[in-house]
């Protein structure tokens, strides 16, 4: 199949007006693409750390980050440690973890630096959540830089939402002002409160961007989603209520998406 064949096969799969939009997009001078990780680029597993983009999404990136005044830019609630690992991409791929309090611009070190009455806090969240993980089935808790993921994707319905609620109850009775992302099977609790709509407006700023493309899944790529302006362009992955102006189904469609951006934007930043 010939590249323009193959083109037509990518953007024929997408929706008419989702095309136009990105063929629009694709004319500004400087364009920022950030992107959420698990369900967007890649299919949610059942081990996080065993979580791979897929082929084609990685290739689309990839494409993104050789084009000139183009800078991508993954955007994820996990620990900046795991995102480098799971997302395998060349350094120049700008980094978000844990829903904006990591970030890794073009500098490639990233530190979070708590101060004592932090770190006392997420001792205390760590040994209450713990108690809830260790007494229920299949629960199980990540570490991340201020504070824990406590994760029941493995466990019951049942035992997931009771795990939720006395982690809830747990956690608050002992600490005040926490903030609580709720995830697919997942329940976050920080000493710290950032956004990806924060993290997003933070990238634009260092990127000097025109516009911006974003994608995600979850419940907390919303924020992301409502910190777009007329000019930028979201695109929900998978099914859920979200502010964003397009969806598609799921990963392999947002690799459409990515191919067809790049393509769209490999033809029109020559002509800038």
């Amino acid at each position: 199949m010939d590249a323009r064949a193959d083109h037509e096969a990518v953007t024929g799969r997408l929706p008419e007006l989702l095309v136009g939009a990105l063929r629009e997009l694709a004319r500004v001078r400087r364009l920022l693409v950030a992107l959420d990780f698990d369900g967007t680029l890649a299919p949610e597993v059942d081990s996080p750390e065993q979580a791979r983009a897929l082929p084609e999404a990685r290739d689309a990136v990839l494409r993104l980050l050789a084009l000139p005044r183009t800078r991508v830019a993954l955007v994820s609630g996990r620990a900046l440690r795991s995102l480098i690992h799971v997302a395998q991409l060349p350094d120049e791929t700008l980094l978000v973890g844990s829903h904006g309090i990591e970030i890794r611009l073009d500098d490639p070190t990233a530190r979070v630096n708590l101060d004592t009455a932090e770190l006392e806090r997420v001792d205390v969240l760590h040994e209450v959540l713990s108690q809830v993980a260790d007494s229920i089935d299949d629960v199980w808790l990540e570490a991340k830089p201020a504070g824990f993921a406590l994760h029941t994707r493995l466990a019951t319905e049942e035992d997931s939402r009771l795990a939720h609620l006395v982690a809830l109850r747990e956690t608050q009775a002992e600490l005040d002002d926490l903030t609580i992302r709720e995830g697919k099977n997942v329940l976050e609790f920080a000493v710290r409160s950032t956004t990806k709509g924060e993290a997003v407006e933070h990238l634009r700023r260092y990127t000097a961007a025109d516009a911006v493309f974003y994608a995600g899944d979850d419940v907390t790529d919303e924020d992301a989603f409502d910190a777009l302006g007329p000019d930028d362009l979201g695109v929900k992955s998978g099914p859920g209520p979200t502010l964003a102006p397009f969806r598609v189904a799921g990963p392999a469609e947002v690799a459409h998406v990515l191919s067809a951006l790049a393509t769209f934007r490999a033809g029109d930043v020559h002509e800038q």
